[in-house]
């Protein structure tokens, strides 16, 4: 069974960078997408950025691009996300999730049209003055 850990998150002020991780354990990791998910109080979770197994793929969010940059290090079981030039609006608790296969369409992973069965807990990210 795939479990996915976050870390990597904290207080920011605008205009800052942080750079999140997700490592797993428990499963093959070289044959999952992974993604990254936000969701701020009071708002639906919505997916930043996606990345297919052996980052053959890449998919952002239009709110990030050019802003966050995703990568993947399977000899380290770890999905990165380098966020920059960070905005009060980024502040919401960040998952990561996983979806097996070497083909998966990380537009629609990120777009949430199908559940996905392995997340991790998430990490706070607060980006304010």
């Amino acid at each position: 069974q795939l479990q996915l850990v976050e870390s990597g998150g904290g207080l920011v002020q605008p205009g800052g960078s942080l750079r999140l991780s997700c490592t797993a354990s428990g499963s093959t990791f070289d044959v999952y997408a992974i993604g990254w998910f936000r969701q701020a109080p009071g708002k639906e979770r919505e997916g930043v950025s996606c990345i297919r197994a052996e980052g053959t793929k890449i998919h952002y969010a239009e709110s990030v691009k050019g802003r966050f940059a995703i990568s993947r290090d399977d000899a380290k079981n770890t999905v990165y996300l380098q966020m920059n030039s960070l905005k009060p609006e980024d502040t919401g608790v960040y998952y990561c999730a996983a979806e097996p296969g070497r083909e998966i369409n990380v537009q629609l992973m990120c777009a949430g049209t199908a559940p996905l069965d392995h997340w991790g807990q998430g990490t706070q990210v607060t980006v304010s003055s």
